[in-house]
């Protein structure tokens, strides 16, 4: 990779978001789903250009997009005002996704994408950014523990027949 570029997405990233967004995930969880109608119908519901438009206009929600020598790589979602879960408050934020093409992992691009939404995170007020990760995906609990996320509890989520037990790690903002 010659370049890497990551910047705050607009409206007309949809598309890029969009497939980004099914790709990441069917490398990431695809193996777990054996209904594969379940994982298109989620798609429909959670990465549609239609969804992820809706959810750049709301201004809550702040999307990176990350580009490797001009192409979408990964993508990344802040979520404010979303109070953590087992006690957070009003003004906390959500660290919802972080997500780069498995061909560009352990790239930096993770944490390039990491800082700026923890940055824009604390600029807007936040104290405390949370998140959900797969228990089982050692590496992306790996990547926030060592960027100083603790464990606050477990959840459940359910996706058509499969059922999902996720960490939720918070952290403090400087």
């Amino acid at each position: 990779m010659k370049n890497l570029d990551i910047r705050q997405a607009d409206i007309g990233d949809a598309g890029y978001i969009a497939l980004l967004g099914q790709v990441t995930f069917t490398e990431t969880f695809g193996h777990f789903f054996r209904n594969p109608q379940d994982l298109r119908d989620y798609y429909d519901r959670t990465f549609s250009v239609e969804k992820i438009q809706s959810s750049l206009k709301d201004p809550n929600n702040i999307f990176w997009l990350a580009f490797a020598d001009d192409l979408p790589v990964g993508y990344a979602k802040l979520k404010l005002n979303s109070p953590a879960p087992f006690g957070g408050a009003s003004g906390d934020a959500q660290l919802q996704k972080i997500y780069v093409l498995k061909d560009f992992l352990g790239q930096k691009i993770g944490p390039g994408m990491q800082n700026r939404l923890l940055a824009k995170a604390y600029e807007r007020g936040a104290e405390t950014i949370w998140l959900s990760a797969l228990k089982s995906n050692e590496r992306a609990n790996n990547f926030y523990q060592k960027a100083g996320f603790v464990s606050i509890g477990e959840h459940d989520f359910q996706i058509g027949q499969e059922t999902f037990n996720y960490s939720v790690f918070a952290k403090k903002l400087p």
